[in-house]
Parts: structure tokens; sequence; C-alpha cells
């Protein structure tokens, strides 16, 4: 059986290698082929070209690189085509994953087509579902509120949960390790930053959080700040956050073992970071956070009009709570957001809030039961079997 695969993001480069693992000790001699990062790599996907190319937001954002885009669907389209898989499945980034599906329904009709990750919805834009239909079959739901809303619009659509919550947590001497490595001393308080996963959310976020961390680590000399970082955007955000206080140590996922990494959350007492599915990173770490996001301005004005929900924090959604603080938009500035990340520093209620929250959505998302990578890959294999 031979799959091919699409991903267009580090969290969909996650998801998929959870899947492919699934994948492999189900079926054995499975083999992929499409579009990955370096976690799919390691699962043995030999990527069409680097998945970083596609790691771009927004609506104004996009048009630079509309050409190459539109190239690269062509490429990965003709790929498909010609591997003559079992079934094909996109991950996540659907403005890119499902123009593929589209293609490929099109010269292929027959093909079994699989969608990992639910479109929000229940958050804006309620007619995705309905246009996705025309060429997925099935949806692979992140979320356990998520299926309902796909079987109204005409597929068929499994909760699988979500790969974060199967993780394993970093133990006190790797965290001790970690500490030790970038000569972090053990008493310091660590902030981590995480200003976001493509380079153009990189460079609009990070001056504002720069501000914000010198606000908030003025009165705590011995605080420190790292930045847990993905291939692609590593280098600008290094250069970024030479200029910020508490001497910013930068951690790339994918050139540091995955131990490392989770010892680099773990270490964390609070969190400022951008609105995305590292909300679910840091709760699977259990660092409480603070969320700020903003775009360009035609962006914005967009996409407040479409927003259909309270909360963007998965955190808080899945929880059923607003625990995690957001600063959106306009309203996201340093003062507030030093103001918020101060409070998390400290021991009061907001932070215990927060850790209750993060532990009852962890475990909503399948945190002590089956391997979520395990639990999607029986649904795609029972989906290709009917």
């Amino acid at each position: 059986m031979k799959l091919f695969v699409v991903a267009g993001e580090p969290s969909g480069d996650a998801l998929g290698a959870a899947l492919m693992a699934g994948l492999k000790a189900l079926a054995p001699g499975v083999g992929f082929m499409g579009v990955g990062g370096p976690r799919m790599a390691a699962e043995g996907l030999e990527s069409l070209f680097p998945m970083d190319e596609l790691s771009v937001m927004g609506l104004v954002e996009v048009l630079p690189r509309y050409p190459a885009l539109r190239r690269r669907l062509q490429q990965t389209v003709a790929a498909a085509l010609a591997a003559e898989p079992s079934a094909l499945l996109t991950i996540d980034s659907p403005d890119f994953s499902l123009r593929v599906a589209r293609g490929v329904r099109a010269a292929r009709p027959g093909l079994r087509t699989i969608h990992y990750v639910a479109p929000s919805v229940w958050a804006w834009r309620p007619g995705r579902a309905a246009k996705m239909a025309r060429v997925i079959d099935h949806v692979l739901a992140l979320l356990p509120f998520e299926p309902p809303y796909m079987a109204a619009a005409g597929m068929s659509c499994d909760f699988v949960g979500h790969p974060i919550a199967a993780e394993p947590p970093a133990t006190a001497a790797e965290i001790a390790e970690f500490r030790a490595a970038h000569g972090i001393d053990g008493a310091a308080p660590v902030i981590l930053a995480l200003p976001g996963s493509r380079p153009g959310e990189v460079a609009r976020m990070s001056p504002v959080f720069g501000a914000a961390l010198a606000q908030a680590l003025a009165g705590r000399p011995q605080a420190r700040v790292v930045v847990p970082t993905v291939p692609g955007v590593a280098e600008p955000a290094r250069a970024l956050a030479a200029g910020w206080p508490g001497r910013a140590v930068v951690v790339e996922a994918g050139t540091v073992p995955a131990s490392t990494t989770r010892a680099a959350f773990a270490a964390g007492r609070a969190a400022l970071a951008a609105s995305g599915t590292v909300s679910l990173d840091l709760a699977a770490a259990g660092v409480p956070m603070v969320i700020g996001w903003d775009a360009h301005w035609l962006t914005r004005a967009v996409l407040s009009r479409m927003v259909r929900v309270e909360s963007v924090t998965l955190v808080n959604l899945v929880s059923e709570t607003r625990a995690v603080p957001e600063f959106l938009g306009r309203d996201c500035r340093a003062g507030p957001l030093a103001v918020e990340l101060g409070r998390l520093l400290e021991d009061g209620p907001e932070r215990a809030a927060q850790i209750s929250a993060m532990a009852l959505a962890m475990g909503r998302l399948g945190r002590g039961g089956e391997a979520p990578g395990l639990r999607a890959a029986r649904s795609v294999l029972s989906r290709i079997a009917r």
C-alpha cells in the first residue's frame, strides 16, 4: 500500500509524522510519497520540495508568493497522479492541501481522499465544510466536538485526538541537563517566547514580544528567555531575539533531539506565544501562557468580520474556559502582554486556573488513552478498506 501525503507547515508535519508511525505499526510495508517536513522525513518521507516554501499565512501575505505556490501546487498534483496511491492524505494547510485534492480528484474521481484536521467551521467560514466535501471523503478530527459538523456537510469523520497529548513529558533530569547546557541557573525563572512558525509572522510579532519581555523582566534580573522554534524561521528568530533581554537561547526543533525540545518547553515558568497550535505544546508541558497575534491590517480587517468565536486559543476551546488571556489584532501591545505575563510568573489565581484548564484540555485530547497517531492510522486504514 502506498499513500501520497501532503503537509504544509510545522504543526502538520508533527501530525503527519505521528500518523505515519501509526500506519507503519498497523500496516508494515506501507510506503509514503509527498510533501512534509523533518519529522515526516524521519518516518520515511522524501519530500518533493522543502515544506517551508508553503508556510505562509494571511490574505495579503500570500500574494507576492502566489506564482511560486502555484508552481508547487501543479508539481504536487502531477506527482500524486503519477504515484497512483491507495489514497491521498492531506494534512492541515487547507489553502494548499485542498487545491491539491481538487486537482487530483478532477483527474481521478475514484481515488479516496482523506484530510487530517477538520476545518474550524465552528469558528469562521462555515461554508468551508460543504466546499471541502466536494473533494474530500473522510476527515480526521483533532477536537471532540468536530465530527457532527463534518457529517452534516456529507463527509465521514472520526475524532482521533491530538498527538501532543501522547508525547512523553520531559523528566526532571532532562530539564536539569537543558538548564546546565545553556548556563541557566537552577533557580532562574525561564520565560518561553514563541513569536510564530512562519517567517512573516516572526518578523511581525518579534518587536512586540521583545518589548513585552523587556517590561516583564525589568524587575527580574535572573530571568532567562528560551525561544523554541522550527526550521525555516530559526535564523530570523535568532537574529531578532539577539536584541531581547534575558540572554535568549534559541532551540531549533529537528536540529536537537526531541527530548531536548520537550525539556526546553518544560523548563518554562510561563510563555508568551503567537496564536496557533503551539498552545497545545505549552499545555502538554504544563506551562501557562499569554497569547498575542497580529497580521497585516487588511488581513486583520477581513478576519475580524469572519471569526465567530470569542476565543481562538485551543486550550480555551477544548477546556471550555477562558483561562488563557489573548491579545489579538490592535489589542496585541507590549504593555498588556507584559502585565499578564508577570501575573503568570507568580503563584496566583491566574496561574492556577491555567494549570487546571491545561490538564482538562489534555485529558479531552486523549492523554492517558491510545496514541492519537495510532487512532488516526486505524481510521485511515478503515476508510481505505471500505
